[in-house]
């Protein structure tokens, strides 16, 4: 990594080169906490390194009377730890956009509605919609537009707010064999300030192949369980235990086995 560091002329002719993959940038900003869409394309997210820098670069500057002796600050550990595969990364800033989307189609959320649609999904994609009340329902839905309306109805016509647990307990990413990003969610689920039950989703993603830079939604599983205790609060909720994710990574690939068939040999 040094190597590339010390024949680079700048960190934004380093962030361009081929080898850093779009990938990497999204892992990196994901690691520092720093959102991005979930679609942006490469140059935009060297843009929003190389503004991180800077404003880690102009805060030093401000705290200490030394005079910096480039414009940049690269921080080298931090480049080279964003070569690794973080899928874990991947899924954290994945799952901030996704229910950041589909929360604000919520009418009695106080947020201005994202662009939510088909667009985010694979034609073919597949959506399993599992919940237990006082007994077990399955609805499958196969189609991007019909699954895309499907998800949305459960906040723009329901009211539903989904809260997942981000945490390492709640969150889990794993990448299969046939290039599939799957990625297992745990959280609670409201309307208004009632909590209504848990939820646990998985999501299998797979890469245009006509572009680096854009995921799409192939595979969605959602199951949702009853609470039964309807006078529980959002905010007595997030005081107790927040649910969590007990799949094994094999167990993951198992889930999705019967949907990877005919997915890049």
């Amino acid at each position: 990594m040094a190597v590339i560091l010390s024949y680079s002329q700048s960190a934004e002719e380093l962030l361009k080169r081929k080898k850093i993959h779009r990938e990497i940038l999204f892992q990196y900003l994901a690691q520092h906490d720093v959102v991005v869409p979930a679609n942006a394309e490469k140059y935009q997210l060297v843009q929003k390194i190389i503004d991180y820098w800077r404003e880690g670069t102009t805060t030093s500057q401000k705290e200490s009377s030394s005079e910096s002796s480039s414009e940049y600050n690269v921080p080298q550990k931090g480049v080279a730890a964003a070569f690794k595969n973080d899928y874990q990364a991947m899924g954290l800033q994945f799952c901030k956009w996704f229910y950041q989307l589909l929360n604000s189609q919520n009418p009695l959320v106080e947020e201005q509605s994202k662009e939510w649609g088909p667009q985010h999904f694979w034609e073919d994609a597949i959506l399993k919609f599992s919940y237990r009340t006082s007994e077990q329902q399955m609805e499958v839905y196969t189609g991007a537009v019909i699954v895309s309306l499907r998800l949305l109805a459960l906040t723009k016509d329901e009211h539903l707010f989904l809260n997942p647990n981000l945490t390492d307990d709640g969150l889990k990413c794993i990448f299969s064999p046939h290039g599939l990003v799957i990625i297992a969610v745990a959280g609670t689920i409201h309307r208004e300030s009632i909590c209504l039950g848990i939820f646990e989703q998985i999501f299998g993603l797979i890469r245009c192949p006509s572009s680096e830079n854009n995921w799409k939604m192939k595979f969605i599983h959602l199951q949702i369980t009853g609470q039964g205790i309807a006078s529980t609060t959002r905010q007595s909720n997030e005081a107790s235990q927040p649910p969590i994710i007990k799949y094994e990574s094999n167990e993951l690939l198992q889930v999705f086995e019967e949907y990877s068939v005919g997915i890049c040999d």
